[in-house]
Order: structure tokens, then C-alpha cells, then sequence
């Protein structure tokens, strides 16, 4: 059977990390679950250790020391998966943005549908975003759009975090030489992973803003992906070996 497992950075989210788990656990497949907790506050990492009691073997933590990013994160998440030997590997959001009950159809695109790497897509088919105001789709779908036009890269949704990757092209992409940190960081992993020859495909969504705990987006992030897009068209790609 494929080791599968979600990958679900945390700062602050103690009134959703319980539910989300809970809800990864409740889908068909056994799926595990790896919580990249960085340093909350609230209390996040005690409600996840509570919890691996109840499921041993299904749920991990990684804690940081402080808010390090959402990049590093992922990075850092990827590189304990490949170590611990998981097949497809996944980033969600703890907030119920990404609804876990399309996890599955990410799944069956790479382990039935031939892809790489699965992206959920706000904009393959339109926009399908839920809750946010105006302005910020509109900023977000003409990043896709800017982002698409300079990396000549066909996907249409080139921010998104609800992804699931086949262990090879992680053990591929040199991830010690990912630069970027906010959302330029999934930016720059979808465009590696292009570069590289994977089979990228997207799978549509339905993204609701969060309902509780508050946003970690902030302008600087839209700046870093702006300027590192550019500095990313120039950069030569190679693989790690």
C-alpha cells in the first residue's frame, strides 16, 4: 500500500489543528499526518502532542523554534517524508481552506492519472474562491496570470499550497537550493519541478477563507514572489544528484 501523508504548518491555529487532523484521519486511505509547529504561542503544539497519543503512528511534529516561514517549513517537512520513505506527499493548510475531502482526488491524479505533482486549483476552471474580498482575488488570480506569462509555465493556479508531489521529483529538485520563503516558495517549487520534465496537472477546487484564527498574508509576501519570479527566469535548473 502507498505511504501518503499531509504536511500541515502551524503558527497559531489552535482552533482548527484538532478538527483538520481529525478530519485527514476520518478519510479512506490512511493517510499520516506531519505538523511543521513553529513555535505557537497558543498552545498548538500541546493540543498535536494530546493527540499523538490517540494516534501513535499516524501523527508526527516537527517543532521549531520561532515563526521561520512558510518555505522553510515545507522544506523542512519534505526532507523528514523522503527520509521516512512516504510515496506521496502533501501540503494543506490547518485552516479548512483546503478541504481534506479533495485530498483523495489529488491522490488518484498522481497514482492513477500519470502526475508528478497534483496542484488544487482555484483557477483552472474560472475562479473558485470563496470569502475573500474582492481585491484580494483579484490580486491573487493576475499574480497567476503575471507569474504564467514570464516562466512561460502552463498552471493556472501558480500560488497554490494544496498540492500533492510523488516522492521522486522531491528526491529530485535540489531543495537546498530553494530561495524563496513566503508564497514565492510554492511558485518556485511548481516552476523546479517544470524545469525538471515532471507532469504537472491540475485538479479543481473550491478555496473558502479561513473561519477561524487569522491570516498570515501580508504585502511583503506579494513583493518577494514578484521580484523572485524574475530572478527565477534567469536562474539555471539543475537536479539535485
Amino acid at each position: 500500500m502507498d505511504k501518503k501523508i499531509i504536511i500541515i504548518p502551524t503558527y497559531n491555529e489552535k482552533e482548527n489543528i484538532e478538527n483538520i487532523i481529525r478530519a485527514v484521519f476520518g478519510l479512506e486511505g490512511e493517510y499520516h499526518v506531519l505538523v511543521i509547529e513553529d513555535g505557537s504561542p497558543d498552545g498548538t503544539a500541546g493540543i498535536v502532542r494530546k493527540l499523538q497519543e490517540e494516534f501513535p503512528e499516524r501523527l508526527h511534529m516537527i517543532e521549531r523554534t520561532g515563526k521561520l516561514g512558510l518555505g522553510t517549513a515545507y522544506l523542512t517537512g519534505f526532507k523528514w517524508c523522503v527520509e521516512h520513505g512516504y510515496d506521496y506527499i502533501f501540503e494543506m493548510d490547518a485552516d479548512f481552506s483546503h478541504n481534506p475531502d479533495d485530498v483523495p482526488r489529488l491522490y488518484e491524479a498522481c497514482s492513477k492519472g500519470g502526475a508528478d505533482l497534483a496542484i488544487g486549483s482555484r483557477y483552472c476552471n474560472g475562479i473558485s474562491v470563496i470569502n475573500w474580498p474582492i481585491g484580494r482575488v483579484i490580486m491573487s488570480y493576475y499574480a497567476s496570470v503575471y507569474v504564467r506569462t514570464v516562466l512561460g509555465m502552463k498552471v493556472y493556479d501558480t500560488t497554490a499550497g494544496f498540492k500533492c508531489y510523488r516522492r521522486k521529483v522531491l528526491e529530485t529538485i535540489d531543495l537546498d537550493k530553494i530561495r524563496m520563503k513566503g508564497y514565492g516558495f510554492q511558485i518556485e517549487m511548481k516552476y523546479t519541478t517544470y524545469k525538471l520534465g515532471f507532469n504537472i496537472t491540475e485538479v479543481p477546487i473550491i478555496f473558502v477563507d479561513r473561519k477561524e484564527g487569522t491570516s498570515k498574508m501580508s504585502s511583503g509576501i506579494f513583493g518577494e514572489a514578484f521580484w523572485g519570479v524574475l530572478k527565477l527566469k534567469m536562474r539555471k535548473i539543475k537536479p539535485r544528484h
